[in-house]
C-alpha cells in the first residue's frame, strides 16, 4: 500500500468518525492521529459522555469499520 492510499484512507476513516461523532473537529482528529485512547478522551469531552458509554459507542463503532487505524495501549 502507498501513502497515497493510505492517506485516501485516513481521510475516508476521518469522515466516518466525524459522522458519528459530528462534534469532533479535524483538529481533534489531526491530535488523535490513530490514537484510540485520544479519541475516546475527545469523544467523551466533545460529546458529554460518561468513559463506559463512550467505549461501548467506539467499540460498536470499531466492529462496524474495521480499519486497523487504531493503535491500542
Amino acid at each position: 500500500m502507498n501513502q497515497d492510499q493510505i492517506e485516501g484512507n485516513w481521510m475516508q476513516f476521518k469522515g466516518k468518525v466525524k459522522e458519528q461523532w459530528g462534534k469532533l473537529t479535524d483538529d481533534d482528529l489531526d491530535i488523535i492521529a490513530g490514537k484510540r485512547d485520544q479519541l475516546l478522551g475527545r469523544i467523551q469531552a466533545r460529546h458529554g459522555l460518561a468513559k463506559d458509554e463512550a467505549e461501548t459507542q467506539l467499540a460498536e463503532f470499531q466492529e462496524r469499520n474495521p480499519t486497523g487505524f487504531f493503535e491500542r495501549y
